[in-house]
């Protein structure tokens, strides 16, 4: 589009919102039946559509029912651990059946539970509290959820046919691998929980955008709710961290079923890789759990204590802290495996150091309930308070276990269990429950009851410590973990009995919380509103289409600032008040100043995504158990379903819109402003991260013995054909570039494009091809080596396959009209992900090729 506001600097952009600023509120009377379009517009199926819908306020308390649907599931596997533990050699469960439920509690917890609460609560909370109608891509958003339930209850049914994940939660090798593990158990883990985590990428991908790019006018990021702070860092330390253990259950997978030996040692590989690549992900998992919580927190206690929280700059900074220091303390966890003296020290260090930030929080807290004039101790406020005191008692115990000496002694005994939980249940769970009480009013017709509440907190917080307390000294005398019995002359019995009566009382809590929701929650279009008196968007009045229009923020309590916000926000005086296409939109703003940019087309229900979530689920659980023509067709399936649904997801140029105060903004636009585009980035960190975890396992493996690296008898690729391989992928690269630039104009021949496209097609495969044949000679179950050569192509090789039908996708749009020169985002996606795709394919092939001319 020429002379459009999309075209404008970001200078010209900032002039035409300073000016339309000073029209706002527009007090003038609203047009008849504006109102009636806008709920047109947002208006969801019945029946059994239902399952289409995609509105965050729906998905958002779908998938934190169903997180807490596993967290019972999770507490009751607890409660038969416990029963199992109460007496000394007890029968009550076999030792097998007590490995399957000891792995799964650890596993459910951690994987279906505590990751996927706090990223429903951002799905839930986060489109509220910036005054966005919903996240930039509901359907995504709404796809991770029915994978993660579809795929979260196979795997826990896995329990009852007795092919349950035995190897503990965090599945070492060798004990996993093929020749201790040769049933499917470990198989359910690994795949079933591999797609649990593309779930969570998927959820983190929008949370990013959703935050930076769709902020209501004015939100800069000085003035993003807490909560949104700790959703943002929280999903850049999942893009970060958990492509380590997508990696890692690659590998594993690959050595179990091909034998490709990454972590046999008889073959050059080494079960520690495991350990690096699986606590590179699991202890920042502990952070990526505790940061929406603090988030949590740090919204609850100024409403408890009706004061603005204390140190809002300093909070932001801790968290940003804790994010990048959380990915230096992986190797606490090794302490114990014969890691050198100066990782030892290094890793020591960086675990103490990341309590400071931690510490920030706290204090802050603190400090703004000593400024509150009178604390009302409502079910929101105790969790609050019982949070800071658990979470404060684990961190405790977890400066002593960063201690090496402390640690040696204590490694693999119950005093880590309860150091564990100590910090979980504080720094998560409470601060959950509090966020329930708190923000469900929100959504449902009723607020939850204040004095079941206060009976459930006493519960939980009394139970904690009579279950966790005691578990300290249990540790101490010299209880392992993961035993299903003990005996009597260990003296362990009378502890072990407390710990038992205590997870019970804790169970009754959760009980009473899980009636009280069952009771009292209904969706309604008048929820009860702000009970508690908060000062945040997120109770503006909702409908279906969140709040009716989106105001302009000046201050971080906008509601406390200006009591008069939310009648003028219904009344529709502020930005965006109607539908200007007749379908779903929202504002689409800068990511710092949070300027408006141009409005942006959500999609609405759709069966599609919910297809795409079957296959998806139904081709890993296929895979599982073996079943690779059953897993083929849901492949068909999903990708049919994909193909379908981004058929319908680009937006189209039209004219410039007024959403208020005379500020007229375009309905498309390409380049960095597109949030299509800055999504596709936040992909490419992905795939990069898991790249760059399979280089640290090539240089890891090849450390542990560089003089047989390749091993003797074995001729590594050379470097001539992996030149001729790499030219190939970046011609197919470069076809690819010229068929952007010749993207026809509206109505215009597209055979230019189709056949450059095509060429960029054709050349790709044919790279792949001969990066194959560089390599056909090596065996890849007959050493590390091999096996590290050919995951290089198995990395390539799913990128590959990837942008092969993303290009014959484009092929389809461009020719039926869909896509033209300008309308172009999703072959710009397409572009910078096959460029991203030849970067990778090249420094592999300067790996391998540049080690092979090391040993001639």
């Amino acid at each position: 589009m020429t002379d459009s506001f999309s075209d404008k600097s970001i200078q010209e952009e900032r002039a035409a919102f300073e000016a339309a600023k000073l029209n706002m509120p527009d007090r003038s009377e609203r047009p008849e039946g504006e109102i009636e379009t806008l709920r047109k517009a947002w208006q969801n199926p019945t029946g059994w559509r239902a399952l289409t819908i995609v509105n965050n306020n729906y998905v958002g308390c779908w998938y934190v029912g169903t997180a807490l649907l596993f967290f019972v599931l999770a507490g009751i596997l607890a409660l038969l651990i416990r029963l199992q533990l109460a007496l000394p050699l007890n029968d009550f469960l076999g030792q097998e059946t007590y490995n399957q439920i000891f792995t799964m509690h650890g596993t459910v917890m951690m994987f279906l539970f505590a990751v996927p609460a706090v990223e429903a609560a951002g799905v839930l909370l986060l489109p509220q509290m910036v005054a966005a109608r919903d996240l930039p891509f509901p359907r995504l958003s709404a796809f991770a959820f029915w994978a993660y339930l579809i795929g979260g209850l196979v795997f826990f049914m896995s329990l009852f046919w007795g092919v349950a994940p035995d190897g503990g939660w965090f599945m070492y090798p060798p004990l996993t691998s093929y020749e201790f593990s040769p049933g499917q158990n470990a198989d359910w883990w690994l795949l079933g929980i591999g797609f649990i985590e593309i779930s969570a990428i998927a959820g983190a991908i929008e949370i990013i955008v959703g935050i930076l790019k769709t902020r209501a006018p004015g939100m800069t990021l000085d003035k993003l709710p807490l909560f949104a702070w700790a959703m943002l860092v929280f999903a850049g330390m999942i893009i970060i961290g958990f492509p380590a253990v997508i990696l890692s259950t690659i590998l594993l997978e690959l050595e179990r079923a091909f034998h490709w030996p990454f972590f046999v040692a008889a073959y050059g590989g080494d079960p520690l890789l495991w350990q690096h690549l699986f606590w590179f992900f699991g202890h920042p998992e502990v952070y990526i759990i505790f940061l929406p919580a603090a988030g949590m927190l740090s919204m609850i206690i100024p409403v408890v204590a009706k004061t603005p929280l204390v140190g809002y700059r300093l909070i932001v900074f801790a968290m940003i802290a804790t994010g990048f220091i959380a990915f230096g303390v992986w190797a606490h966890h090794m302490f114990t495996t014969g890691i050198p003296d100066v990782s030892v020290s290094f890793f020591s260090a960086a675990s103490m150091a990341v309590a400071m930030p931690a510490g920030v929080q706290v204090f802050s807290w603190i400090a703004t309930l000593m400024l509150a004039k009178k604390i009302e101790f409502s079910v929101p406020a105790l969790f609050s308070i019982g949070a800071v005191i658990i979470f404060v008692m684990g961190g405790l115990t977890g400066v002593m276990v960063a201690m090496v000496p402390f640690d040696w002694q204590t490694h693999d005994t119950y005093f880590i269990v309860a150091h564990l939980h100590y910090v979980l249940i504080g720094g998560m769970v409470f601060p959950l429950f509090a966020a329930i009480y708190y923000w469900t009013p929100m959504a449902s017709k009723n607020a939850l009851s204040e004095k079941r509440g206060k009976w459930a907190f006493w519960f939980m917080f009394l139970g904690v410590h009579i279950t966790f307390l005691v578990m300290h000294l249990s540790g101490l005398m010299g209880m392992p973990r993961r035993v299903y019995t003990y005996l009597p002359e260990q003296g362990l019995s009378a502890v072990n009995m407390i710990a038992t009566i205590g997870a019970f009382t804790i169970g009754l809590g959760v009980a009473i919380v899980i009636i009280d929701l069952l009771q009292k929650f209904r969706f309604s279009k008048t929820p009860a509103g702000n009970v508690y008196g908060g000062g945040t968007m997120e109770w503006l009045p909702q409908g279906n289409y969140a709040a009716r229009s989106s105001p302009l923020i000046t201050s971080r309590d906008p509601l406390w600032t200006n009591p008069e916000l939310a009648e003028e926000t219904e009344k529709g005086q502020w930005f965006l008040p109607c539908s200007v296409s007749g379908r779903r939109e929202t504002i689409v703003t800068s990511p710092i100043a949070a300027i408006p940019q141009y409005i942006v087309t959500i999609p609405g229900p759709s069966i599609w995504h919910w297809l795409a979530a079957i296959g998806t689920a139904g081709f890993f659980l296929s895979l599982t158990v073996k079943l690779v023509p059953l897993a083929l067709a849901f492949a068909v399936l999903a990708i049919f379903s994909i193909w379908r649904w981004m058929w319908e997801i680009e937006g189209e140029p039209g004219p410039d819109v007024d959403i208020g105060g005379g500020l007229k903004l375009p309905v498309y636009a390409t380049g960095l402003k597109n949030h299509g585009i800055w999504a596709t980035w936040v992909l490419i960190v992905v795939l990069g991260m898991i790249f760059a975890c399979a280089l640290f396992a090539w240089f890891f493996l090849w450390g542990g013995r560089p003089d047989n690296w390749p091993p003797t008898g074995v001729t590594a690729p050379q470097i001539l054909p992996l030149m001729v391989t790499g030219a190939l992928m970046l011609a197919s690269a470069f076809c690819v570039h010229l068929a952007s630039a010749n993207l026809p104009e509206k109505g215009q021949s597209a055979a230019k494009f189709i056949l450059w496209q095509a060429a960029g097609i054709v050349l790709l495969i044919c790279a792949f091809g001969s990066e194959l044949f560089t390599r056909w000679h090596i065996d890849p179950s007959a050493s590390s080596y091999g096996a590290m050569v050919y995951l290089m192509s198995f990395l390539n090789g799913q990128l590959v396959f990837a942008t092969f039908l993303y290009g014959l996708f484009n092929i389809a749009a461009v020719y039926y009209g869909r896509f033209n020169k300008g309308r172009c985002v999703g072959q710009d996606c397409l572009v910078l992900l096959w460029t991203y795709l030849a970067a990778q394919a090249l420094v592999s092939y300067a790996l391998i090729g540049g080690f092979s001319g090391l040993t001639l």
